[in-house]
Order: C-alpha cells, then sequence, then structure tokens
C-alpha cells in the first residue's frame, strides 16, 4: 500500500514537470572528480564567479555531504542546510547564502537523505519553492563529493552535463577514467565533459584528455568534451587563505583567465536533444532514486 501511494506521488509530480517543461529550462551541471585533491570545489567556487561576471545568476548546491567545503573557502557559514527545509523548519528562500559576485549557495548537508521520506504535500511545496528559485537563476551548479559513491551517481545522474575534473597525476587520470566508466556501464551515461585542473601547459591539458578519451572512447560507447584546462597559479592557494574566489581577488591571474574561459565555455553549452538537468527534474528524479533505493531495501 505505501510503495503504491509513493509511486502515485511520483505521477503527480512528473505531471507537474511536464506541464512546466514546455518552457526553457535552467541547465544543471554537475563537477565531479574521481579522487579527492584535484581542486574540484575551487573550480565550482571560481566557475560560479567568472559566469556571475558573464551576467548568469548561480546556484550552487553544496552536494559534498559530510565534508562542505564552498562555505570556507568563500568565507560564508550556513546556520541551515536542505534538511531544515524538508522537515519544514525553514522555507528554502531562507537557508540560500549569498556569496561574492551574488552567487547563491544552498547547503545540502544531510539533507537529500531525507528526502523519499516526505509525504506528497511536503513535495509539491518544495517543488513550488523551487519554482520560486528556478525563475532567479540561469544554472546551477552541483558539488559533488569525489569518487564514486551512490550520492556521487545520484548528483551526476541527475545533472544535464557532467564535468569531470582531473590534474595531470596518473592516479587523477586513473581515478576520473574509473568514474566515467562506472556512470556508462553501470548507468548508461553517454556523455561527459572533461577539465584539467592545475595544468602546467595547455600541451599537457591536452595530452591528458588524449590519453584519458583515447581509452574511454575505444572500451565504452561514451563521448568526451574537452572544456579546456586551468593553468598552475600560486595566487590560487593565496585566495584560497582569503577565503575569496582567485577570480575575485586577481582577475588578471591566469588562473583567473582560465575560469573566464571555462565560464564562456559553459554558458554556450547546447542544450541535449533529450534535456534531462532541469531544476524540477532535478528533485523530481533525484526524489525517484531515493524511493527505488528505499523499496528495494524492503
Amino acid at each position: 500500500m505505501e510503495e503504491a501511494r509513493d509511486m502515485d506521488q511520483a505521477g503527480t509530480l512528473r505531471e507537474m514537470t511536464r506541464k512546466k517543461g514546455n518552457g526553457s529550462h535552467r541547465k544543471v551541471i554537475s563537477i565531479t572528480s574521481g579522487k579527492g585533491g584535484v581542486g574540484k570545489t575551487n573550480v565550482v567556487v571560481n566557475l560560479a564567479f567568472a559566469l556571475t561576471r558573464l551576467g548568469k545568476r548561480v546556484l550552487v548546491l553544496d552536494a559534498d555531504l559530510g565534508l562542505a567545503n564552498i562555505d570556507v573557502l568563500l568565507g560564508v557559514k550556513p546556520q541551515y542546510h536542505l534538511g531544515h527545509v524538508l522537515t519544514g523548519q525553514k522555507l528554502l528562500s531562507e537557508i540560500i547564502l549569498e556569496g561574492p559576485g551574488g552567487i547563491l549557495i544552498l547547503p545540502a548537508s544531510s539533507g537529500i537523505e531525507e528526502f523519499s521520506s516526505l509525504d506528497e504535500t511536503q513535495r509539491l511545496q518544495l517543488l513550488a519553492q523551487m519554482d520560486l528559485m528556478e525563475e532567479q537563476i540561469d544554472l546551477m551548479l552541483i558539488d559533488t563529493a569525489p569518487g564514486i559513491s551512490p550520492n556521487v551517481v545520484y548528483f551526476n545522474l541527475v545533472a544535464e552535463e557532467i564535468v569531470v575534473v582531473s590534474s595531470p597525476e596518473p592516479t587523477s587520470i586513473i581515478d576520473a577514467y574509473a568514474l566515467i566508466k562506472v556512470l556508462s556501464l553501470n548507468y548508461s551515461e553517454k556523455h561527459f565533459n572533461l577539465l584539467v585542473n592545475v595544468a602546467s601547459s595547455a600541451q599537457e591539458a591536452q595530452e591528458v584528455f588524449r590519453n584519458l578519451t583515447t581509452v574511454a572512447e575505444r572500451f565504452m560507447d561514451v563521448s568526451i568534451d574537452y572544456l579546456g584546462y586551468i593553468l598552475k597559479d600560486d595566487k590560487v592557494p593565496k585566495a584560497v587563505r582569503q577565503q575569496r574566489p582567485v577570480t575575485e581577488l586577481y582577475p588578471d591571474s591566469l588562473a583567473s583567465r582560465c575560469f573566464m574561459d571555462l565560464a564562456r565555455k559553459v554558458s554556450l553549452l547546447p542544450d541535449r536533444p533529450q534535456p534531462k538537468g532541469g531544476i524540477q527534474f532535478f528533485w523530481r528524479h533525484l526524489w525517484e532514486e531515493r524511493l527505488r533505493a528505499k523499496v528495494g531495501a524492503k
């Protein structure tokens, strides 16, 4: 009985999405990596700031559950997280923080885990709040945890674009390949974007891309687009220590110029023939994934 009711609620959410989906959608982009230590969160922060310089309204979902760093890098201190919204203690608008350049930050914390336990009224109320937010942003960036945990998989599956961040280190490249392999073979993801961070040169970054794509496209049915590189720059750790984006503090630095190039490429990414990354899709699909996990555990 409970399972049937849950699936009926899923149908209600799908219908809401279809009705709203006739217009344009806000792109959802996951920024992910096969291992920690590649500067993924720093990429999210600086890409978000660079996009605001291009006139984009950006929401960052801090989804590195248990080890959130967005607030540290931006010098903001969240008091509340998504869990407070899901339990009715706060409105979505009340937990969102504003960072440099007008970046909007949505702290997830452990709230995602509670999503499958909401009743229909609570889910529809949350979607109504997301509707209001969707009108205020142009795109959402998801800062996932590194690796291939279930949460990482979920957040990548609900994004329209997946950006895999790798450094030139062999272990980072191997782990990036492993992440792509899991998402491709186990979950039928076909399209990825690669960004090479802390590269010594454009040539080094292009070599990383060639090596990774040659192997991946030989053994998997995937396509990998090259989003470019971020050059190694001593201004980046200086900005981190000051808890500000390097793109804000040192706009003429090597890294900042790379981030602006990246932002221009991201802002021009085309919609997929069957877009799967609108804000409404994000919440509906995330709930359905959680529901499947809950039903499967019974």
